[in-house]
């Protein structure tokens, strides 16, 4: 039964630090990567969808992203939707395909940027320590119905004090690999 607990416990940790790395991927570094886009949905067909399903989304430059519609019908809708998006990048349209170039990031927006990095981090630690919280009381729960024994209890709260270890220094692995991109020039 702990063993189940604890599996849990380092699944949804993991799945933490996914959430993490997948956000984090789709800051703008001033190199183009299709991850920019993830966020992007286009009114079409009655319905909010993803940019990725309504278009191609290549690199064809490391400053510049090439967006290919699979409908052309649906060239404007997409153009609108990244011009509404928090990305600031204003979108180039030949009619077949709309081009984004990626301006350079100034020394204050990669400050900025870096901030907000750090500020995601902690979200990442605080929902890895909240995990931790909910084991331990389980734990606390297991021990006051006489599930386990008090020896067990004190051994697997430092497994899971361990594994929470584990878990927050890849957190900041993570964080610190991002940063180092952002202030990348």
């Amino acid at each position: 039964m702990v063993r189940e607990l604890m599996l849990e416990a380092e699944s949804r940790m993991r799945d933490s630090v996914s959430s993490l790395e997948s956000d984090l991927q789709t800051f703008r570094t001033g190199r183009a990567s299709p991850h920019l886009l993830d966020r992007i949905e286009v009114e079409m067909y009655g319905a909010n969808l993803p940019l990725n399903q309504l278009a191609t989304i290549s690199v064809p430059e490391p400053q510049q992203l090439a967006v290919r519609p699979y409908d052309q019908n649906s060239i404007t809708a997409i153009e609108r939707a990244i011009l509404k998006s928090d990305l600031g990048i204003t979108p180039n349209n030949d009619g077949k395909i709309i081009r984004l170039n990626i301006p350079r990031l100034t020394e204050e927006r990669r400050r900025d940027l870096t901030k907000l990095v750090g500020k995601r981090i902690e979200e990442a630690k605080v929902a890895i320590r909240n995990i931790r919280r909910d084991t331990l009381n389980d734990l606390r729960d297991m021990l006051e119905e006489k599930m386990i024994s008090e020896n067990k209890f004190y051994i697997s709260q430092d497994d899971l004090q361990t594994l929470t270890d584990k878990y927050s220094e890849n957190v900041d692995e993570v964080g610190k690999n991002k940063e180092i991109e952002i202030m990348e020039v």
